[in-house]
């Protein structure tokens, strides 16, 4: 019995110590990104009936009628409604981190390099902008001018990019003052071939972290914004959509609020912990 206890000690240790492992985390994560993206390309073939309504269906309980999921209030089927809102799901938060990541490129590099009253003006940007709740400010903006899908992600770039602004303009300026630099200058180099050529490649991971890490605080954005309404439209599929229309059946069938809630959750874990696997790879602090 003794050994028997020691076995199981040491094997539920093992599995700690599996579990705890950067790379399996990261092999799980790749996994769940791998199935969004599978369903992002062909969620089309796989849920071609996802906005097809019955509303002489009652909402229907998990495997019910064929329903993996059940159904919703309107007697769409909640399993193809998860694959087919893939797509607004993560499209609109790469787009978020794609256009912050160019901002901020641009910004960033002109106050780092050059300084002077730019660098002011533009630093002072960025600090009266992170200064406030992003999300709140989305939810004020996307309201005044009007909703709809890209409207919030064009709110989001704008939002998003001070912080990248201030972390690449961070690197740049930790670049600039070092003495390869110094020595380029004094070969009388274009300033654009010194940032592209020299400093670029040094800030590029640094930049690539930042941008996995936005996806994932623009999926659960993008989520919040369409779950109030300001996002995607009703006739569309959308994670947070689902959540919306969810909460009011969510007593007959759990698994219409339950399932985009998971699909949300995973697919921002696994986006954080492939960025956070990069950070450590390369040894960057993303905790400062």
């Amino acid at each position: 019995m003794e050994n028997l206890q020691n076995l199981q000690i040491k094997t539920r240790s093992s599995v700690y110590k599996l579990l705890a492992h950067r790379p399996v985390l990261v092999y799980l994560s790749a996994a769940v990104l791998l199935c969004a993206l599978v369903w992002l390309i062909f969620g089309s073939i796989l849920a071609p009936h996802a906005l097809d309504q019955d509303i002489t269906l009652t909402t229907l309980s998990p495997g019910d009628d064929g329903h993996i999921l059940g159904t919703d209030g309107l007697g769409r089927d909640v399993w193809q409604l998860l694959i087919a809102g893939t797509r607004s799901a993560l499209i609109g938060p790469v787009l978020i981190a794609l256009g912050s990541l160019i901002l901020g490129l641009i910004f960033g590099f002109i106050s780092g390099y050059f300084g002077g009253p730019l660098d002011w003006i533009i630093s002072r940007y960025t600090d009266l902008t992170l200064a406030m709740p992003s999300l709140l400010l989305a939810i004020v903006a996307a309201g005044v001018i009007g909703g709809g899908y890209y409207v919030s992600v064009l709110v989001m770039i704008i939002l998003y990019s001070p912080f990248d602004i201030r972390l690449i303009r961070s690197a740049v300026r930790a670049e600039v003052t070092k003495p390869y630099i110094e020595s380029v200058k004094v070969m009388k180099i274009a300033s654009l071939t010194i940032m592209a050529r020299h400093i670029l490649p040094n800030v590029v991971v640094i930049a690539l972290v930042n941008f996995f890490l936005n996806i994932a605080y623009g999926l659960v954005s993008m989520s919040a914004l369409s779950y109030l309404g300001l996002g995607v439209s009703p006739a569309h599929a959308d994670w947070g959509r689902q959540l919306a229309d969810g909460k009011n059946i969510m007593y007959e069938n759990a698994a219409s609020i339950i399932a985009p809630a998971i699909a949300i959750i995973l697919v921002s874990t696994a986006i954080n912990a492939l960025g956070g696997y990069i950070a450590d790879r390369f040894g960057i602090d993303t905790e400062s």
